[in-house]
Parts: C-alpha cells; sequence; structure tokens
C-alpha cells in the first residue's frame, strides 16, 4: 500500500516513534543519540520502560508527566500528573521541572531547569530518557 511502512520493525506516528531495541546494542548514554529519519530534537527512551521510543520535539513546548492531556505520556507513580515541559525555539532545546514532586535530573544532576545538548541523560521517575538530534 501507497505510504505504508515499508519496516515492519518500525511503528510510526506523526509524533512518536516506536524503534525495539536489541539488548546486545543498548544507546550508549554518554553519545548522542541519532535516530533514523528524525529532524531536529527528539526524546528517546534509553532505559527503563519503553525502551527506544522516541518522541519528536516539535518547534514550542512539549510537556511531559503521568497525566493522559501530556504531550508525552510516561506511566509511572513517580512521575507527576505534570511533571516538566521541553520548549524547542532557537538553539537548544530547554526542559523545566513545572512543580513536581521528584523533579528532573539532567546528567545526573537534580535541576528546575537546563539547556539541553544531544546525548544528555534525562531521567523523569523510572525513565532515562536521552536528547537526540537528527538531520533526516
Amino acid at each position: 500500500m501507497e505510504g505504508e511502512n515499508k519496516d515492519p520493525a518500525v511503528d510510526q506516528h506523526p509524533t512518536v516513534t516506536f524503534v525495539p531495541v536489541d539488548p546486545e546494542h543498548q544507546p550508549a548514554l554518554n553519545q548522542p543519540a541519532h535516530v533514523p529519519g528524525v529532524v531536529g530534537f527528539a526524546l528517546v527512551v534509553g532505559r527503563g520502560p519503553r525502551a527506544g521510543m522516541t518522541w519528536v520535539l516539535e518547534p514550542g513546548t512539549t510537556t511531559i508527566g503521568r497525566g493522559p492531556d501530556q504531550d508525552i505520556f510516561l506511566d509511572d507513580v513517580t512521575v507527576s500528573r505534570r511533571h516538566a515541559e521541553v520548549t524547542v525555539g532557537e538553539g537548544n532545546p530547554r526542559i523545566k521541572d513545572v512543580g513536581s514532586t521528584n523533579g528532573i535530573y539532567v546528567k545526573g544532576a537534580r535541576l528546575d531547569e537546563a539547556t539541553l545538548e544531544p546525548g544528555d541523560e534525562i531521567i523523569i521517575g523510572k525513565y532515562h530518557l536521552l536528547l537526540a538530534h537528527g538531520d533526516g
């Protein structure tokens, strides 16, 4: 069928891509992650539930949390309903804790907000997210 994904190992949605992770080849947490076909920035679950899940970060603000109305839904009781926001504009994305109970960790440090760089690890609850940057 025309326009259908030719790779059966990859399910796609306009803003979400799921690529099954090969247990023999886990993403390196200290290297910028590359996601085939992604243009711009994306968050990739490097470790934890749904490893390999990818969310493309559109320009503007993306909300993250356990609430069903969040742009990125993280199903974990240690994630607040409205946990964090990532803003993409000029330059690198910025992440901000929006009053969560358990905070956000960037490169191992608990921070209220930070400018992100490709390859940065962001921990929210039990999710270890990597900031990826791709050029197609």
